[in-house]
């Protein structure tokens, strides 16, 4: 038996997955996250509708891996969600929904130093490029997540790398680039802006 809070949140999160892409072969729903599709008789993810809530897709099982922001729309191949990122994979593995999404009310704060030293920056609004509103380093070493989720990418104009950091992961505190992702290749990241719900 689901609890209230359970049933709201497969109302607010659903995601429908193919193996295939342009929506072909074997296809689930779900409303909550998959920490390894293979487990489901999957042998990958190569299309996604988002019909509600943002979602992070990751690249192998147990959110490992490359990150990819999924938010509501259709994603009929790799291209889809890959984007302009310049990183290749041709399939998904694990997802989760991003619960603490609030575009209208988001805040992070970006620090020059490791453990949240030297100057800082607080943003409340999108930036495609970090350098272009003064940050004056590609690196940003350490990360508060004040309120909302955010994705920052490795280059300006929202490519490269992508790395998904939300409030209730680590609470919100991501002393070092190594926080951002398991497989974080760099602590470069030169645009960010908020997730949409």
């Amino acid at each position: 038996m689901m609890n209230q809070q359970q049933m709201d949140q497969r109302c607010q999160f659903r995601i429908t997955v193919w193996e295939e892409e342009n929506f072909q072969g074997k296809r689930c729903e779900f409303n909550l996250e998959c920490q390894n599709i293979l487990e489901r008789g999957f042998q990958k993810i190569r299309s996604i509708k988002v019909e509600n809530g943002p979602w992070v897709g990751y690249e192998y099982p147990e959110f490992q891996g490359q990150q990819f922001i999924l938010e509501k729309g259709d994603y009929p191949c790799y291209q889809a969600w890959s984007g302009n990122s310049g990183y290749r994979t041709e399939h998904l593995l694990s997802f989760r929904p991003i619960k603490c999404a609030n575009h209208s009310d988001s805040k992070v704060t970006l620090y020059e130093c490791e453990d949240f030293q030297g100057r800082h920056f607080e943003m409340c609004d999108d930036y495609p490029s970090l350098q272009a509103m003064g940050w004056c380093s590609k690196e940003v070493p350490s990360i508060k997540v004040n309120s909302g989720a955010w994705v920052a990418y490795q280059f300006p104009g929202y490519r490269g790398y992508q790395y998904i950091l939300e409030r209730d992961r680590r609470q919100g505190e991501f002393r070092n680039y190594n926080e951002y992702s398991t497989q974080a290749h760099t602590n470069q990241i030169q645009s960010m802006r908020r997730v949409q719900h």
